[in-house]
């Protein structure tokens, strides 16, 4: 209260209306009160983050792929789930183009309040090294929050092809040094990486045939490509269909779907790495909303409806979870790997 005000020393008689400077001071004594069961007054001058009032507005979850992939299935999956945590709306917002650097570069020019987060593939890790001129910088602009699952990638041949397993694959590129080609996603894809790493480690050639669509499935399946390396997500029903055959797959585990498809050590070819969906921050979110997108997020991805949705869509949940930090840890490694993999192959974009 100012120092000029007054209190009177002669209450009102019994039953009497409060005198107006009383009715102004009964009217601050009861917000103040309201206040302090409301959180004290720094609940409300506290309005930003920090106050732990976030959220009390939707949040805008920026996925730079198309819609349908995994990646798109996992967002809009957490987004349900997230609405009924934290009682506020999770919009997915998709932003293709550019191998994922449309949507990153938007997701980095938004205000690090947690009002914005994305969630995105292993080419995001990939991009540094890949592309001579990117407009935004994976390990700067963004805070890790956490890694939610682990997508392999299958190495397939056409239903009646007489290959069987990595070892009739690379021994007919032995015979054959120019005969045998491999289709990928595109050029500084995870699958023409992986392709690359398969020719070092076996010391093949086998020649790289990019695709920016769909299309290296059907050419599989028509005969013009040898193998094709391509997501789980949309080859397992192919597979399962006798139209492909899985010869192994990237990472360390099998598929449950595809418990007899081995992966590629248990094939001779020590390649373990493997793609990733996980969720990012804007650089500068204030470290008590990242740790609790984590905790929140984990949680969504312990809940048994979501991991078996996850095993449907051929994706590994990723167990134990994992904290903000040792995401970031883990996803710097990680850039560092598929850099090394891109110099050994020579791609490289615009």
């Amino acid at each position: 209260m100012p120092s000029t005000s007054r209190r009177s020393t002669n209450p009102p008689p019994q039953g009497a209306a409060p005198h107006p400077v009383r009715r102004r001071l009964l009217g601050t004594v009861a917000s103040a009160a309201a206040l302090t069961l409301a959180g004290g007054p720094t609940a409300l001058a506290q309005s930003g983050p920090a106050s732990g009032a976030w959220p009390n507005r939707p949040i805008r979850l920026i996925h730079p792929w198309a819609a349908g992939g995994g990646g798109d299935i996992v967002a809009r999956l957490l987004a349900e789930k997230m609405r009924t945590e934290f009682g506020q709306p999770v919009l997915v917002e998709n932003r293709p183009g550019a191998g994922g650097n449309v949507g990153a570069e938007l997701a980095a020019r938004q205000p690090p309040d947690g009002y914005t987060i994305m969630t995105t593939a292993a080419g995001f890790a990939i991009a540094p090294s890949l592309y001579r001129t990117l407009t935004y910088d994976p390990l700067k602009d963004f805070a890790p929050v956490t890694k939610m699952a682990t997508a392999p990638l299958l190495v397939l041949v056409r239903a009646d092809s007489p290959l069987r397993t990595m070892a009739d694959l690379v021994a007919l590129a032995k015979r054959e040094p120019k005969g045998v080609t491999f289709g990928s996603f595109g050029n500084g894809s995870p699958s023409h990486l992986i392709g690359e790493r398969i020719n070092r480690l076996a010391g093949i050639t086998m020649t790289h045939v990019p695709y920016t669509g769909g299309g290296a499935a059907t050419d599989l399946q028509g005969g013009s490509l040898t193998v094709a390396i391509l997501d789980a997500l949309s080859q397992t029903p192919q597979v399962k269909a006798g139209k492909l055959r899985a010869l192994a797959l990237n990472g360390p585990n099998r598929l449950p779907t595809l418990p007899d498809v081995p992966t590629l050590t248990e094939s001779g070819i020590p390649f373990d790495l493997v793609g990733w969906h996980a969720m990012f921050a804007p650089a500068g979110t204030p470290p008590e909303i990242v740790e609790r997108l984590a905790a929140v997020v984990n949680r969504i991805l312990a809940m048994p409806d979501v991991r078996a949705r996850m095993f449907e869509v051929a994706l590994f949940p990723v167990q134990p979870p994992t904290t903000p930090q040792q995401w970031s840890t883990l996803f710097r490694e990680d850039v560092q790997a598929w850099a090394e993999l891109v110099r050994s192959s020579g791609a490289t974009i615009n």
